[in-house]
Formats: structure tokens, C-alpha cells, sequence
């Protein structure tokens, strides 16, 4: 079958809820061409009720996020992200990448929460699932709504993004740090732009993520990286050289987390790898698999995000011995909850 280029998965995987599904994995002894070579991006619109999630992970460090959109078309080939595609009867393969929904109500539900008199204020993370400014963003400007939100009620969030767009809301970004009300974080995952594009095709390259961070860093809004997911021999080696380079252009903290390939993600990226990289594929499946005591993925809180064993050793060595080199401050800074305005209204006293 044709490689589809832009997209991260090469296949529609079943989805585990629908009995019966078109298999793209084999087309032998099939009558006719599944038109798949150039899957288009189709638009669903979603009305939830809420649009705070929480979770009691302690893996996580903010229990609340927001998700203005499910499904991304960055295509991602290892997001974890991928399987929540399956709530909405859609594969978590191409069609991941190719059937977004959107939830255009999502700044007026985020303030709907805000003026609830119950509501406690805490850092909420934008981007807990997909990415707020993947390409849809441009278009809708809902993250741009969220974040002016956000400074009227002078509430605290957090972003993580693999997507220079975040540049066109430092104006309220900008605003936001002055209160000690924001801090972006970008995924970066190598700094190689063959991988790169072969891992997540449709993110900015890692020269555009350092030219943000070094934008951002310039005017005062606090910003750091994750170097994910680590991919023991195809990334790996490169944790230094990122870790350095994020730090020369004004990044304040840094973090990892080593891949793994929940749920329906384990056959997608085996089908990747296998076809981008068959001389290694074997090798770096089972290294994988040594992060996680013999499996792809681990559910266990703490083991599934740093993984265990001799390798996750070493990625954890190198990282720290970078960090300390390169970065004085080791975590983010606590955002300020205290400046919350109950109602979105200014206090005189």
C-alpha cells in the first residue's frame, strides 16, 4: 500500500467498541482501491455540558485540563491520545489525524465554571489530550478565547503545545505572565528533521519550537520543553544536544517521559516502525518493551512515564546530567491562584 506522507499512522486500526470495521491493513484479495492515499480532514462539532476535566493521577501534575479539540491532525504516530478517538466510533489511526471535533463552546463553558459558586481555582493544563494550537486553532482561535478567559478571571493555566501558533497570543500571554498566570511548555521530541517529520508530520520543526521559546523567554512569559516521548534508538542520544539548545534560547525548566504505546497506539507505531525503519525495527521494539518489564505499555503510575530497567537507567542519567548543566531551575514555577476574581470582576480591596 502507498505510504501516506503527512500522516503519522498508516493504518486504521479497528476501533475496540465496533463489532464490525473496513480493515485497511491488508488489502490482498480485495475487489477495489480503499481511497485512503489522501484521507481529507472532516469537522465534527461537539456541545458538552462541561469543559474542566479532572484526573487524580499522580503522574500528572495539574489535575484539571481543557481540550478544545479531540482528534489532531499534528498525527502524532506514538500519541497516547489516540485511543480517546474510540469514544466517538472512529479508529485511533488515520482517522485520528483526519476527523476533528471541535468544541467551539468551550470559552463560554470554561466561564460558565468560573462563576460557579463552588468553583475552587487551580492551574488548569490546556492541552491535557490534543493539542490546543494544532492547524484547526488558526481558524477557530478557541485557545485565544480560553486564554483571554483566563486574564479575565485572572486564572492560572498551563500550555503544552508542539506548535510555533502559540507566537500569535503573546499579546494575552504577555498579559498573563505579568501575574504569574501562565507558562508554556513545548514538546519537543527530536531535532532531526527527517525523524521528525516521519514521527509527527504536521508539528513545527524543533528550530521553530526554540525560535518561539526564545520569543517568548524575550518577553517575560515563563516557558519550558518536555523532551518527549524518549524512544530508546531513535532518540535517545539526542537528549543532550535538546536540553542545550532549549536553555541557550531561554527555556527555565525541562522534563521528560519515555514512550509507550497504550491500547490500539502499540499496532499503529509497530506498523510505522516496521515500515520507516525495518533495519532497527526489532531492536527498538524490544527496547521498548525492556522500559515497560516485557510489554509496550504500563499502566502503573510513576513506571509509565520514566519506565524501568537498564534502559530507563540510562535515558534517565543522561537527562539529569544535562539538566543540571544547562538548567538551574529543575521545575516550574507554581502559578498564582490567589488573584482569582470571583464573577470575572475587578477587587478594590
Amino acid at each position: 500500500m502507498e505510504y501516506h506522507k503527512g500522516k503519522g499512522a498508516q493504518i486504521n486500526v479497528p476501533n475496540r467498541f465496533i463489532k464490525q470495521f473496513i480493515s485497511t491493513e491488508d488489502v490482498d484479495g480485495q475487489d477495489e482501491e480503499l481511497l485512503l492515499s489522501k484521507p481529507k480532514t472532516e469537522i465534527f462539532y461537539e456541545s458538552p455540558k462541561k469543559i474542566i476535566s479532572y484526573n487524580s493521577s499522580p503522574d500528572i501534575k495539574m489535575d484539571a485540563s481543557v481540550n478544545p479539540y479531540q482528534g489532531c491532525e499534528h498525527g502524532c504516530v506514538y500519541c497516547y491520545a489516540r485511543n480517546s478517538n474510540e469514544y466517538w466510533g472512529f479508529s485511533a489511526g488515520l482517522d485520528f489525524e483526519s476527523k476533528i471535533i471541535v468544541k467551539k463552546d468551550a470559552p463560554r463553558l470554561l466561564e460558565r465554571a468560573f462563576l460557579s459558586p463552588s468553583y475552587r481555582p487551580q492551574t488548569i493544563m490546556l492541552s491535557g489530550n490534543t493539542d490546543c494550537y494544532q492547524p484547526l486553532e488558526k481558524k477557530f482561535e478557541i485557545t485565544r478565547e480560553i486564554l483571554r478567559t483566563c486574564l479575565k478571571f485572572m486564572h492560572p493555566i498551563a500550555i503544552v503545545t508542539k506548535n510555533s501558533l502559540v507566537l500569535r497570543d503573546v499579546d494575552v500571554l504577555k498579559k498573563l505572565a505579568d501575574e504569574n498566570l501562565v507558562q508554556v511548555i513545548f514538546s519537543i521530541t527530536s531535532q532531526d528533521e527527517s525523524l521528525r517529520r516521519l514521527l509527527e508530520p504536521r508539528t513545527a520543526s524543533a528550530k521553530k519550537k526554540f525560535e518561539a521559546i526564545k520569543m517568548l523567554s524575550a518577553e517575560g512569559i515563563p516557558t519550558g520543553i518536555m523532551n518527549a516521548p524518549i524512544i530508546p534508538s531513535l532518540n535517545h542520544h539526542e537528549i543532550p544536544s535538546i536540553l542545550e539548545e532549549a536553555a541557550v534560547n531561554g527555556a527555565s525548566f525541562a522534563g521528560y517521559t519515555v514512550v509507550r504505546l497504550n491500547g490500539a497506539v502499540g499496532t499503529i507505531f509497530s506498523d510505522w516502525l516496521h515500515k520507516n525503519f525495518p533495519d532497527r525495527a526489532e531492536k527498538v521494539w524490544n527496547q521498548i518493551q525492556e522500559l515497560h518489564n516485557g510489554k509496550v505499555n504500563d499502566s502503573e503510575f510513576g513506571k509509565r512515564i520514566s519506565g524501568e530497567g537498564k534502559i530507563s537507567e540510562i535515558i534517565n542519567q543522561l537527562f539529569k546530567v544535562a539538566r543540571r548543566k544547562h538548567f538551574s531551575q529543575l521545575e516550574p514555577v507554581r502559578l498564582d491562584c490567589t488573584k482569582f476574581r470571583k464573577g470575572g470582576n475587578y477587587r478594590l480591596f
